[in-house]
């Protein structure tokens, strides 16, 4: 049964019900950033949802809920949904879309322990999941990440079992054609990236190529904020060009950060970057280059 929600006679109790209600909230804070992150893309929607989550909480008759964190997940899924399904901003985006980066090496965004939970919070995998409709994206964030049994899922999103099983296979077999098969471990991954900086920093288009798959993508985000392409460049000659264009004219300061989940590097032009990528096969396969400074305020300062 929902709890009901408080009437003016409840709140009286005073500063001690609010703060008791931001305790609750406070203990379970970083899963709920990490689900709401994984549903939006963007930290500072996740933290709206997030705070719009501890307001409703804040009113309800909390001695009511037999388990907070349920229904705290349930109110930030169904916040995430509410935008999801509301969101138009994408329509009139200049450019490609990128998911927002976060430095998940110091943000709470929990969980990140298992390798489907880091992949999760991805840059490949959130633009992926753009292609899902929300509830979809919803499924698919609950089960991949939070490994929750279809019977809750189900009582979160409003469905049947069934129809969020038949939700999540639909999710993953839209998202598995994107996606490397073969992790890399987080050590090849680093010495590829910094590989790959070094010799876009000399202009080495050689070793540019040899460290790229012959069908590899670059998305590059400006958002119409900052200078990137304005469409994907594809194939290996091509981005090798772009990319030693863009740095060995400016030899730029970076600083290798986990991003993501996953290394990535905060690059200074003097303008911060943020750039990640997908490996397959041992060569990067797809490039995550984040311009837009709207994106970037919660990025530590690149290195100088």
């Amino acid at each position: 049964m929902e709890p009901h929600h408080r009437t003016d006679q409840d709140r009286a109790a005073g500063d001690g019900v609010i703060d008791a209600a931001a305790a609750d909230v406070q203990q379970h804070r970083p899963m709920l950033l990490g689900l709401a992150y994984r549903m939006l893309g963007s930290t500072g929607d996740a933290e709206d949802v997030v705070q719009d989550a501890y307001l409703r909480w804040r009113d309800v008759d909390r001695s009511a809920v037999r388990e907070p964190r349920r229904y705290l997940s349930r109110t930030v899924t169904r916040l995430a949904l509410d935008r999801l399904r509301e969101r138009t901003a994408r329509e009139r985006y200049v450019g490609p879309w990128l998911p927002e980066p976060v430095a998940t090496a110091d943000w709470p965004f929990d969980p990140l322990e298992t390798v489907e939970q880091r992949d999760s919070v991805s840059a490949a995998t959130l633009y992926l999941m753009e292609r899902l409709d929300p509830l979809e994206r919803a499924v698919f964030v609950l089960r991949s990440a939070f490994d929750l049994p279809y019977a809750e899922i189900a009582g979160i999103v409003g469905r049947t079992e069934e129809h969020c099983r038949q939700l999540y296979r639909r999710a993953a077999a839209r998202l598995a054609d994107g996606r490397a098969r073969f992790a890399p471990s987080r050590r090849e991954h680093a010495v590829l990236l910094e590989r790959f900086l070094v010799a876009a920093r000399e202009g080495d288009l050689a070793t540019l190529r040899s460290l790229l798959h012959d069908d590899v993508v670059a998305w590059s985000d400006g958002g119409g904020r900052a200078r990137a392409a304005r469409n994907p460049v594809l194939g290996a000659d091509r981005v090798a060009r772009f990319f030693a264009g863009i740095y060995s004219r400016r030899r730029p300061a970076y600083e290798l950060v986990e991003l993501n989940g996953a290394p990535g590097a905060v690059i200074s032009l003097p303008d911060r970057q943020a750039l990640t990528f997908s490996v397959a096969d041992g060569r990067i396969s797809a490039l995550f280059l984040i311009a837009n400074p709207d994106k970037l305020g919660g990025l530590l300062p690149s290195a100088t």
